[in-house]
């Protein structure tokens, strides 16, 4: 009788018959062509990973922090960080801290004086970076407005036709899109649409406003019949601000000036020019007083003969 063979011989060589020779590898890949139908899908199908890093100043008002917030509410693919302190080295330190939290954008609330905001809006890190005056702040909590949307859900970025006229308004909308712009499949957003986000232009302005989309329903489940879709309507849901475009950096919070706006006046500047009218107006009171003095005196009033008549 022949010697039986043991278990793991026959195992070993059913794996020998069945094993698929693996193709030779070199630097560029595997020979048979594997890597080029990878690179092919990776092209086709290509995914937005945008981030963006929103934080403000130290001592910013209480106003500007719920602007702050409104922001973060409608922006479901951002990360929100600690306060910075906005001296020279913010740059530096803003680009740290976007590169810590695998970001590629940064919304910086910069506050000064207590009063006056400045919003920087910067692409990370290699630029470019623009900086703006907010002016004219309504946030949600102050408007009461009956518009309401759901939570992450993905907007409709709508633009003005003056964002095509200019090269900088250009680039303020590339930015605007990829900013606010929330990412398709991300795990935080909605995969629909309800509500409008509008840049408008007006006065080398942009006016921000952000919209709810209302449409009548039925009562029921049953989907949305083609003539109740013109009845749509838009109802706004804040928050509002306009944004005054001072420089545009070719660099990321600095570098050289890409465009610098003429028609920009600093808000120290429009203070002080207020307070010289009413230090006008004060001059002009005593101007008058002296000026009637001297009148007086130059004038003097004739004796009345009669005067003296009832004392006695």
């Amino acid at each position: 009788m022949g010697k039986k063979r043991k278990h793991t011989e026959t195992v070993a060589a059913a794996i020998e018959e069945t094993a698929i020779e693996r193709p030779k590898r070199t630097l560029l890949g595997f020979k048979d062509g594997s890597t080029e139908e990878n690179k092919e899908t990776s092209v086709v199908t290509f995914r937005n990973k945008e981030k963006v890093l929103v934080t403000c100043s130290r001592r910013i008002s209480y106003r500007y922090r719920h602007l702050m917030l409104n922001l973060v509410s409608l922006l479901p693919h951002c990360k929100k960080d600690n306060k910075v302190e906005s001296k020279d080295a913010k740059g530096a330190t803003l680009n740290e801290l976007v590169e810590l939290k695998s970001c590629s954008s940064c919304l910086f609330f910069e506050c000064r004086k207590g009063k006056d905001l400045y919003l920087w809006m910067a692409k990370c890190p290699n630029g470019p970076s623009v900086k703006f005056l907010v002016n004219a702040v309504h946030t949600m909590e102050e408007l009461k407005l009956t518009g309401n949307h759901l939570k992450g859900s993905r907007p409709i970025l709508t633009f003005s036709s003056n964002f095509d006229k200019q090269p900088h308004w250009k680039l303020l909308k590339e930015m605007f899109i990829q900013i606010f712009g929330t990412p398709k499949d991300h795990r935080k957003s909605k995969p629909f649409y309800d509500h409008v986000i509008v840049f408008s232009i007006l006065d080398d302005h942009v006016w921000f406003r952000n919209y709810q989309i209302s449409c009548p329903h039925n009562g029921g489940t049953q989907k949305i019949d083609r003539g109740d879709l013109e009845k749509m309507t838009l109802v706004e849901v804040g928050p509002r601000f306009c944004l005054n475009p001072i420089k545009i950096f070719g660099g990321s919070f600095g570098g050289p000036t890409l465009y610098e706006n003429p028609f920009y006046v600093a808000p120290n500047q429009i203070r002080s020019l207020e307070k010289k009218q009413k230090a006008g107006k004060y001059a002009k009171k005593v101007k008058a007083k002296t000026r009637r003095k001297m009148h007086q005196l130059s004038n003097p009033m004739e004796v009345d003969e009669f005067a003296d008549m009832w004392k006695e």
